[in-house]
């Protein structure tokens, strides 16, 4: 078992198994990975709204890789452990028009500057909101040839933004190609299920990651083995209930009811509540069975928010 390094000196915003790959690994290697921010280290500390609107979004998802995992094949099964995600002490998050969950709701575009500490963020009083990196895309080379943006998600992971992906967890991906063509990017300090703003906390992050084969596995898509939360991400949470016979319309709705709550409860302008229900809230569906009704929740963490009563 060897460690490797991996910097971000060069990265690729496309999926293309016809990539060359930047290293080649064995089973069982680690390799410590070099991510810049989604934007590709266009965004950083102290940047304005204007100068934001000026930059490459062609460069979006810039992920460090491809790295070759000797032996995989397709049909293998590739398993990569997280064992460190660790973030620079800053991020961002953005609202951009006509993008997120409410984009008839918040039309403006908006940029927050997060200061990160080790394992919280009080930014964004009077809320603090606990952090847990993780990377937003992991993905192997699809199947098909062709050059493909990053933004679609698919079989071979990618941009899945899965906040379930931090240190402790495992990530199964079927493999297509010889050596599975592994790469990864677009950090994450938190988010909430849903993305709803459009952002989590984005951050460059240095991740540890370690690689292993499951020859001859037949996996359809993506699988995560995921590691217990710790004690200051569980909690008791305030939590909306919409239903609907459109699942995206209830979600939606949920999601606003929640902006209004936070707006109400604790005096949170409507556009930092939207943020915080991007990086802190989560979005379930709570029940498929009672067709054609589906029910879906929004909820936040008690614990990130000062104590108060309903009523």
């Amino acid at each position: 078992m060897t460690d490797h390094a991996l910097d971000a000196a060069s990265t690729h915003s496309r999926w293309n198994r016809a990539l060359t790959p930047r290293l080649e690994v064995d089973p069982g290697d680690t390799v410590h990975f070099q991510c810049v921010e989604a934007a590709g280290g266009q965004v950083h500390p102290g940047i304005s709204l204007e100068d934001l609107s000026r930059i490459d979004r062609g460069r979006i998802h810039s992920l460090t890789g491809p790295v070759f995992v000797r032996g995989a094949q397709p049909g293998d099964v590739l398993e990569i452990e997280i064992i460190s995600l660790t973030h620079h002490g800053w991020g961002y998050s953005t609202i951009v028009e006509g993008l997120g969950f409410l984009k008839e709701r918040f039309r403006e575009p908006f940029l927050f500057h997060w200061d990160l500490l080790p394992h919280e963020t009080r930014s964004l009083a009077p809320a603090i909101v606990p952090l847990r990196p993780f990377c937003g895309v992991m993905g192997v080379a699809p199947a098909v040839e062709g050059e493909f943006r990053t933004r679609p998600p698919g079989p071979f992971g990618g941009n899945m933004d899965v906040r379930e992906l931090c240190v402790g967890a495992r990530l199964y991906l079927p493999v297509s190609n010889a050596g599975a063509l592994f790469s990864c990017g677009d950090g994450h300090a938190a988010q909430g299920d849903g993305e709803v703003c459009i952002n989590g906390i984005e951050c460059a992050l240095d991740a540890v990651l370690r690689f292993h084969l499951h020859h001859d596995h037949k996996l359809d898509g993506p699988l995560i083995e995921s590691a217990e939360p710790p004690r200051s991400i569980a909690s008791d949470s305030w939590i909306v209930v919409e239903s609907d016979a459109d699942p995206l319309r209830a979600a939606r709705t949920a999601t606003s009811r929640m902006v209004d709550l936070l707006v109400r409860l604790w005096g949170i302008s409507e556009i930092h509540a939207y943020i915080l229900c991007s990086v802190a809230m989560h979005l379930r569906l709570s029940q498929v069975v009672n067709e054609p009704m589906i029910t879906v929740s929004a909820s936040i963490a008690k614990n990130i928010l000062p104590e108060r009563r309903l009523f």
